[in-house]
């Protein structure tokens, strides 16, 4: 009696924890999700408050957004894979463990958090949402400072700073490459 009792508990405790975990994921996908639209928003803003008023230079400020909403957007799809990681990787198991399903296979418990990551389709996907979140956080950057480069006469100090940017939008780009976990290819084609 005394088992079963500790037993419900213990389930109870992982499935709260499950709970809250998934509540919180669904919140950091919302906000991240509206950087995306943030940014193109803020794009679209500064490219219109700069053609104008007829001061190029402005688009300087189009880098500084793209790196912080891209930052911000890469740490809340961080956290959101690194819930997904644990639900699969760490509380997966404790449950399998307190309910006594040991030999079960563990994409039994919470199949959803095994099955979608396992699609056959995540590879394209993940090079996709990079190649969108480069277009979005990046490019916009690198094109600001491109047009103030090449049809603005930038000064000494505006060429200092944007200079200093696409350092910034290019350690942004990396970080964004390397934060895809991009899958390998595994044996027929399927993604590891």
């Amino acid at each position: 009696m005394m088992d079963t009792a500790r037993t419900e508990h213990a389930i109870t405790l992982h499935m709260a924890e499950y709970d809250r975990l998934k509540a919180e994921q669904v919140s950091r996908i919302g906000f991240r999700d509206n950087l995306l639209y943030a940014q193109l928003t803020s794009v679209a803003a500064i490219a219109a408050v700069a053609a104008s008023a007829g001061r190029l230079y402005l688009l300087l400020v189009i880098p500084i957004t793209g790196v912080v909403l891209g930052w911000t957007h890469l740490c809340a799809d961080h956290m959101v894979t690194m819930i997904g990681r644990y639900i699969r990787e760490d509380l997966t198991a404790r449950l399998t463990a307190a309910a006594d399903l040991d030999g079960t296979d563990d994409s039994a418990v919470f199949g959803w958090e095994h099955d979608h990551h396992r699609d056959v389709r995540r590879r394209s996907r993940k090079w996709f949402q990079l190649t969108v979140n480069l277009f979005a956080f990046c490019l916009p950057s690198l094109t600001g400072l491109t047009l103030v480069w090449i049809a603005g006469r930038p000064s000494p100090l505006v060429i200092a700073v944007s200079l200093v940017e696409l350092l910034i939008v290019v350690v942004l780009a990396v970080q964004m490459g390397l934060y895809a976990e991009l899958p390998r290819r595994g044996k027929g084609g399927a993604c590891a």
